[in-house]
């Protein structure tokens, strides 16, 4: 987003956030949007940033990735005993940000979140390598620790631990959902007259569009 000449050559008259041809729906724009950062070469599309409140009011802001989305939310995982999870814990409300660069293209989604149902986050821990979950135990994740050499004697007592047997879900570690109350979408255009189209939810099924100044 800086003043430079935009290094993507596609066409920045685009017209799909013209309000007469946005959708009705803001995850059917998100979707398509999606698969364009898909399409386009990014590395891990799904990265999105994820803005969170500390229990004494400090702000935090992290990479994680997108696991999945539908009309009920945002889904990703992570251990609920981290400084997210505290964050997550007091407040129950976050801010994504997803910015795919090569198509100069921004999407900021706000909300409260919860946990997802329990059969939710085994059914994708399940799905993950073997390494992945034996790190979901080991890692104490936000935690100070003494050294590396800490980290992997605890992978070490992990492996172990589990040697024969499969590696369960800890039950510190699950998924979360972000429920969509506002969605922002943000493209580049000429002269950084960008388009900026909010979708604000009047009630759970209704959808009301605004045009912000960029």
């Amino acid at each position: 987003m800086s003043d430079q000449p935009s290094p993507w050559q596609g066409d920045l008259d685009r017209d799909d956030l013209i309000e007469a041809n946005a959708p009705a729906d803001p995850l059917a724009l998100f979707a398509g949007w999606y698969t364009a950062a898909a399409d386009c070469g990014l590395r891990e599309p799904t990265a999105m940033t994820l803005a969170t409140v500390d229990p004494d009011g400090t702000p935090s802001a992290r990479i994680v990735l997108l696991k999945g989305f539908d009309e009920a939310g945002f889904r990703f995982y992570s251990n609920y005993e981290s400084r997210k999870g505290a964050a997550l814990a007091a407040n129950p409300h976050a801010a994504l940000v997803f910015w795919w660069e090569p198509i100069e293209r921004q999407v900021r989604v706000t909300g409260p979140v919860t946990k997802l149902d329990p059969d939710v986050s085994d059914a994708y821990f399940e799905r993950r390598s073997r390494g992945s979950r034996l790190g979901a135990h080991a890692s104490p994740q936000s935690r100070t620790l003494a050294d590396r050499a800490e980290l992997e004697q605890r992978l070490a007592d992990v492996e172990a631990r589990f040697q024969d047997h499969e590696v369960p879900r800890p039950s510190h570690w699950g998924g979360y959902l972000v429920v969509p109350e506002a969605i922002e979408f943000w493209q580049a255009r000429r002269s950084r007259l960008h388009d900026r189209l909010r979708y604000v939810r009047d009630e759970q099924t209704h959808w009301r569009i605004e045009r912000l100044a960029p």
